[in-house]
């Protein structure tokens, strides 16, 4: 690991679910490191992804989606957003390029970004969705307005528009000093951690309604060949945790075909992850109002 300082520090991303935080991430990234789908609010917790080049280390906060709590889960996500902004160096706010208003969501976040001194850079994102490229121009207006932010970057997080860009206006605003992570770290997660989040996305991928939003998954045995060389293949098994019956049976499916598709679509993931063939065992379990329950949470592994 190099000591060379650099621009180097803490960026946390902040915006409505579904957004895109995560896709940019991986986008800035080139390595799929967090967790995405269609759905809201497929992020939890805060997760720190970690870019590095030969003049910059920026370390990517991810948080939940902004949004207003119902339960216990979702005050734990909120805990999340506002924990990270305690500790950061800058503020990536991202919003869609073709917004023509500031939304609830957005003006939530704005209201907070506005109590705080630190630099703020608003990324215009999914600018592949409009009609022509000038269209974001409006949005950026608006935000100029409302924040005064360092910088306004329009991007893609599919095509990849203005990425680079976006990194070097962000390492700007960042202190210099020695890297605070090794340069082939991508993230500063456990593997559990990791392993946990790919099912989890698997099953927000592969239900519908409701389902996705009141499951938590728990990792009851992670083993490898590098940890156990013994062992030919890895060994994951894992707890999938419902709130219902009804929710059970959905992820099971007839004759267990969800589960199996849940399954081996996460197997597929988790061997490209660990380099190994993987066993992998899902077990679903039912755990009424869970997410309404703190110490139930805290079980789960979302700690407060």
């Amino acid at each position: 690991m190099t000591n060379k300082p650099m621009h180097c520090g803490f960026v946390a991303l902040l915006g409505r679910p579904n957004v895109g935080k995560s896709s940019l991430i991986n986008a800035l990234l080139k390595e799929k490191v967090a967790a995405v789908s269609p759905k809201a609010q497929t992020t939890r917790n805060a997760v720190r992804c970690i870019l590095t080049d030969n003049t910059k280390q920026i370390i990517f906060v991810d948080t939940p989606g902004m949004h207003i709590p119902k339960h216990a889960l979702g005050e734990f996500m909120l805990h999340e957003i506002t924990e990270s902004l305690m500790c950061v160096d800058a503020v990536c706010f991202v919003v869609e390029a073709g917004d023509r208003t500031i939304g609830s969501k957005e003006k939530m976040i704005a209201d907070m970004l506005a109590q705080m001194n630190i630099p703020v850079i608003i990324v215009l994102n999914k600018t592949d969705l409009l009609d022509k490229i000038e269209f974001y121009k409006k949005t950026a207006e608006i935000y100029e307005e409302a924040l005064k932010p360092s910088a306004i970057i329009p991007v893609s997080a599919v095509t990849g528009d203005n990425l680079t860009l976006l990194s070097d206006e962000i390492a700007k605003v960042l202190p210099v000093q020695e890297p605070v992570y090794p340069p082939d770290m991508l993230m500063d997660s456990t593997e559990k951690f990791l392993a946990a989040e790919v099912i989890r996305e698997k099953v927000f991928m592969l239900t519908d309604e409701e389902v996705p939003h009141s499951v938590a998954v728990i990792i009851d045995e992670y083993k490898t060949p590098e940890e156990f060389p013994k062992l030919k293949n890895a060994r994951i098994s894992a707890t999938i945790i419902v709130d219902r019956a009804g929710q059970k049976g959905i992820i099971i499916g007839k004759q267990g075909g969800k589960l199996k598709e849940i399954g081996s679509a996460a197997r597929k993931e988790l061997e490209e992850r660990t380099g190994c063939p993987v066993f992998l065992q899902l077990w679903v379990k039912v755990k009424p109002n869970w997410r309404k329950s703190e110490d139930e949470l805290r079980r789960l592994g979302y700690s407060f």
